[in-house]
């Protein structure tokens, strides 16, 4: 066993060999990856041509394998589970030889049992570190790791408006705006399309007012405006109360209507965050405990290489970060589907192992209700990545949880407020993931990514890390962190933790990440409507 992976996959016994044939032939050198003695699939490290020697394994490759894909190691009969990591990723729909193809023509989902077994991982607090990173710290004590000024919207009708106004104040088309304050990393319109037409009482609006009214108190923000049009269904003054928010001069509230139309409001949105920037800019970055980080994990643009690479160095990074007293919050509930037991077992306690359990039900009845399938992820580039069902990319998804115990179970856009690995219930979408992370108090997302998607986070930073280095060589330009070289043996999970980690207090400290520079973040925010439209 392989002490370098943390939980949950060192906990099931994985561990990476390089298969070297005798061959003499190049490609045949390290051409696959075994994860774990009892898997019945191994993993191409680069593509295999039809009738490639494996001999280390004695096969012979029958169909050409491409790189990230997985292929037989035995003849499994139809019905028969397949493992990979030592755990069933789906059953075979047809029987498959030893030395084939393994992917969504033969491999299929299917119902097994899982053992939750409820906190018999968990281990309790570890040593404890006092790592630190420069910190913008506000009057009332909370830290931000950016400082910006948002302008927010209770309904689509406003969203013009709102973009006009940031607009003005943007670096690219108006550099003089915030010449005079260069403490000020912006002004932000983070709209969406909802707000209006749904039931006043009911959990869909309920659910984007937790979103707003997290945003509206996000560290992250130095002010923000809210602007509404003045008839919707979504009233400002009911979405604050609702929220417990009061207007001020930090938080301050009009509509179109109110104003007078969209010129005036434009006006007067653009003169309000003229009189904020002042005091927005008297801000200095100081040393704070990392116990302040609040770090959204999430994957997006998954491949075969995910679960090897980048998501357990990203594990690696968040047991390094809840070891000096910061919080990290897994999420995309429909990817951790059939490898939530790998998180139950590592609860602090039965009542936060049934609080996920309950979130996974939840999502069972819910697809039941949309007559869809839970396994109608992996996506189209998920599966040319590699990935078959939803349990194999699951059983990848929570190595970016780490080793820590699971603390706590937060519904979406919930405030966060424990310390330590957490998890929020959200789609695996990443926008309206990330979105509920940043409304529960994320102040920076780690994204892994194999397939090379493009994604920003406003207010919060997004640092972008690959699972291959074909993807980096491809994508640089995106990519903050290449993981690719733990799949062909240069560089370790535990270094690129050790990286990824320390980058996250440098980006936290003010250092851009490439998607800040690309000025990715407004387009971004994305609130998850779950209720009928009327």
């Amino acid at each position: 066993m392989n002490a370098d992976w943390p939980e949950p996959l060192r906990s099931i016994g994985v561990t990476v060999m390089q298969l070297i044939t005798k061959t003499g032939s190049e490609n045949a050198a390290n051409a696959v990856i075994r994860l774990n003695p009892l898997d019945d699939v191994l993993i191409a490290r680069q593509p295999i041509p039809q009738g490639l020697v494996l001999e280390a394994e004695g096969l012979v490759a029958l169909n050409p394998i491409p790189s990230g894909h997985k292929i037989a190691t035995r003849t499994i009969e139809p019905g028969q589970p397949l493992r990979r990591y030592g755990q069933i990723i789906g059953f075979a729909s047809q029987r498959i030889k030893a030395g084939e193809h393994v992917h969504v023509h033969n491999l299929v989902m299917g119902d097994f049992s899982r053992d939750y077994a409820f906190g018999v991982d968990a281990r309790g607090v570890g040593p404890q570190t006092s790592d630190t990173f420069m910190g913008i710290v506000r009057a009332d004590g909370r830290v931000a790791t950016r400082n910006y000024i948002g302008i927010l919207t209770s309904v689509n009708c406003s969203a013009t408006v709102a973009k006009a106004i940031a607009d003005h104040f943007r670096r690219d088309i108006n550099p003089q705006a915030l010449i005079d304050y260069p403490n000020v990393d912006g002004v932000v319109a983070l709209t969406h399309s909802f707000g209006c037409a749904v039931d006043p009482g009911g959990e869909a609006l309920a659910m984007l007012r937790r979103t707003l009214g997290g945003y509206a108190v996000h560290p992250n923000f130095a002010s923000v405006l809210m602007i509404g049009l003045g008839c919707e269904t979504n009233q400002i003054a009911d979405l604050l109360a609702a929220q417990g928010l009061e207007k001020g001069e930090f938080l301050r509230a009009f509509t179109i209507q109110g104003t007078g139309g969209t010129s005036k409001t434009i006006a007067s949105g653009i003169e309000q965050v003229k009189s904020l920037l002042a005091r927005a800019n008297q801000v200095e970055r100081q040393p704070v405990s990392a116990s302040h980080l609040i770090i959204g994990l999430q994957c997006g643009g998954s491949d075969g290489y995910s679960g090897i690479t980048a998501n357990p160095a990203l594990g690696n990074a968040v047991d390094r970060l809840v070891a000096a007293g910061g919080t990290a919050i897994l999420s995309e509930t429909p990817e951790v589907y059939g490898a939530e037991h790998l998180l139950t077992r590592r609860a602090v306690s039965q009542e936060v192992g049934e609080k996920l359990i309950k979130r996974i039900h939840w999502w069972e009845d819910y697809c039941k209700r949309m007559n869809a399938e839970l396994n109608n992820n992996p996506s189209a580039g998920n599966k040319a990545g590699g990935l078959t069902t939803i349990l194999e990319k699951s059983l990848g998804a929570v190595a970016k949880a780490g080793s820590s115990d699971l603390v706590d179970v937060y519904e979406y856009a919930e405030t966060v407020r424990a310390h330590g690995l957490v998890f929020m219930d959200t789609p695996g979408y990443d926008p309206i993931s990330a979105t509920g992370q940043v409304a529960g108090g994320a102040n920076l997302i780690a994204f892994t990514t194999g397939r090379g998607s493009a994604y920003g986070c406003a207010p919060s930073p997004s640092i972008k890390l690959a699972t291959n280095t074909r993807l980096w060589e491809t994508q640089e330009e995106d990519m903050d962190v290449n993981c690719g070289g733990i799949a062909d043996g240069s560089m370790t999970i535990e270094e690129r933790g050790e990286y990824i980690y320390r980058m996250m207090l440098r980006i936290a400290s003010g250092e851009r990440s490439k998607s800040e520079q690309h000025g990715y973040g407004q387009n971004e925010f994305v609130p998850w409507q779950i209720g009928a439209i009327t």
